[in-house]
């Protein structure tokens, strides 16, 4: 940037308004961030070494002015969410905070959202900086503060077995595996023909039981398969859809880029 600041290297035109303009400057993402005391709006603009400079992005807007306005240090940002910027709005009676994210779908950390940021320690002591010593602030990466979300798809993988074995188990399992055994006491040895055979028609009855149970676990299967299948095809479309609005949101801002320049040119009297 220039050191020159006699004149300044590009002017935007923000609104009517006479408020007091609040700036926030984000050096991590070269961010500036424009709260008009009195106003209903948040301006945040993307500073770059190239003409025009400043770049402006978007805005936020709700229905109550705000009548100051606080910005949370970037080690307090949460960075599973692709948080970048947290503001605190002052109302009347209240205090609001406004987050600012990234709508990023991802397993990762998102270092390019997150570089080495200022950390609590000084890099200076105060009798240092006043004897004119300078240095660059000491940085701490916030990967830390990142958890990795658990997938729910692979936890439904990682279940589908588990349920499907202890259907099976119940299913091959007999009910009582003390009836199979044979008894060993004296009043057990005594028992008659008779007694035996019935004996033998309950656990043929046992016997159709466990065929009968058989097919209604493979229903069971094939009820929570077609189930899943039915959660991939709906991710899918999802995802589909939202790489087809990335891709709309990316061409968009390259008209914008476009206009800008060419506005800029305009301004600066070459056409």
């Amino acid at each position: 940037f220039q050191k020159d600041l006699s004149e300044p290297m590009a002017v935007q035109e923000m609104d009517t308004s006479n408020g007091v303009l609040l700036p926030f400057y984000d050096p991590d993402t070269n961010m500036i961030y424009l709260c008009g005391k009195g106003d209903s709006t948040i301006r945040y603009f993307e500073v770059t070494d190239e003409s025009p400079y400043v770049h402006f992005l978007s805005l936020y807007s709700s229905k109550d002015p705000q009548r100051g306005a606080g910005f949370l240090s970037k080690r307090g940002v949460d960075v599973n969410k692709c948080e970048i910027a947290r503001f605190y709005k002052l109302h009347e009676r209240k205090v609001e905070p406004i987050s600012m994210t990234v709508p990023r779908k991802s397993d990762l950390f998102q270092g390019d959202l997150y570089p080495d940021t200022a950390s609590l320690e000084p890099s200076l002591l105060a009798d240092e900086w006043i004897a004119g010593q300078d240095a660059p602030p000491l940085l701490v990466s916030l990967s830390g503060a990142y958890s990795a979300p658990s997938s729910k798809h692979r936890d439904t993988l990682r279940s589908k077995p588990k349920v499907v074995s202890q259907d099976s188990g119940t299913a091959t399992t007999p009910p009582s595996a003390g009836n199979e055994v044979a008894p060993t006491s004296p009043s057990a040895t005594r028992e008659t023909e008779p007694s035996a055979t019935r004996e033998t028609e309950p656990s043929a009855t046992r016997e159709t039981e466990r065929e009968v149970s058989q097919p209604q676990v493979a229903r069971e299967t094939d009820g929570t398969s077609e189930r899943q299948k039915r959660e991939d095809d709906v991710l899918n479309e999802l995802l589909a859809e939202m790489k087809a609005l990335r891709a709309v949101i990316l061409a968009q801002n390259q008209r914008i880029e476009l206009l800008e320049r060419q506005l800029a040119r305009i301004e600066d009297g070459d056409v």
